[in-house]
């Protein structure tokens, strides 16, 4: 939650500025994986750019002619380039660069699945200073470049090259790493957006943190795939609370939009399942409400139990004295 000038409180998720950096998220399951995989190499051959390099959206930005020694280095090795060490060695020769060297080269170390090597890169970029002419060639040429990052477990968002695409990124892989406290503080100070407030839910909910779950997404609808996925998330927080009736109207939601994506869809009805076992019902309609026991029931429960253990006693104490 983060709290205006008049006072009310307003959720994480609300993105409020005219132009983001993301492209539309989807949901990775094993047959979409393949499919994006095998499309991604098909690309890669007609355009002539090696799937391996970064993602670009569009063509490759044409570098100007009257362009520094520096400038044309680094834009050799952004574009054409598909190790991460030539950028390193890159920000070695020329110090000013150093920081936008070691972020691509993070981004780069990202989408080949090294989440080790991406998170040790991009949190040395970040604390890294650059020189002007390294910020002029940023907003210049890598305003093309796309990073898709798991946002939460198996939603992914392209995002354009932006503080956006490197934290999130940074998140990712210190949550692969199991630090998931540091991938929470690594999107805290993000601009509201879906895409960040699923990156902050999904490190707060394993951080059993649901009551923060819950604040962020006061609120929400489900309007498309992404936000499907949080109500998820805010679901389970609220389950774990033992909320059952918010967590349900949460998956009501989620279920409520046919277009929604039939992966969350079939969560959601699982989740509900789970939700009906909690409660001790088969389902969730108001007539399969168990009624609760008679009192009279109960106590006579509770003296059987009493007499039973009064017996095992007695056999023990028998068997120890030799009768």
């Amino acid at each position: 939650m983060s709290q205006a000038p008049n006072g009310d409180f307003q959720s994480i998720f609300h993105d409020t500025r005219d132009l983001t950096p993301f492209r539309d998220g989807y949901v990775r399951t094993p047959v979409r994986g393949l499919a994006d995989g095998v499309g991604e190499v098909l690309s890669g051959v007609l355009t002539g750019r090696d799937p391996a390099r970064l993602s670009v959206l569009g063509d490759v930005p044409r570098l100007k002619r009257l362009s520094t020694k520096q400038a044309k280095a680094m834009h050799e090795a952004v574009f054409t380039s598909s190790e991460p060490d030539r950028l390193i060695s890159l920000g070695r020769v020329y110090p000013g660069w150093a920081g936008l060297c070691y972020v691509m080269a993070g981004l780069l170390a990202y989408k080949h699945g090294g989440y080790l090597r991406a998170s040790e890169l991009l949190r040395r970029g970040l604390t890294t200073r650059i020189d002007d002419d390294a910020s002029q060639f940023s907003a210049l040429y890598l305003g093309q470049v796309v990073t898709r990052v798991e946002v939460a477990e198996r939603i992914e968002v392209p995002v354009l090259f932006s503080e956006e695409s490197v934290f999130l990124a940074l998140a990712h892989c210190l949550r692969e790493m199991g630090m998931i406290e540091s991938a929470l503080e690594a999107v805290v100070g993000l601009p509201p957006s879906l895409p960040s407030a699923l990156a902050r839910c999904t490190a707060a909910f394993a951080l059993d943190r649901h009551r923060d779950v819950v604040m962020c997404t006061e609120g929400l609808l489900n309007t498309d795939d992404l936000s499907a996925a949080l109500l998820l998330i805010r679901a389970r927080s609220q389950r774990a609370r033992g909320d059952f009736e918010s967590a349900q109207a949460a998956l009501k939601e989620v279920l409520r939009r046919r277009k929604t994506s039939l992966a969350l869809r079939n969560d959601a009805l699982t989740d509900r399942a789970l939700l009906a076992l909690d409660q001790g019902r088969r389902t969730l309609t108001p007539r399969s409400k168990r009624p609760a026991p008679p009192a009279e029931l109960e106590a006579l429960e509770v003296i059987r139990k009493d007499a039973e253990m009064r017996r095992l006693w007695e056999n023990d104490f028998r068997e120890l004295s030799g009768e």
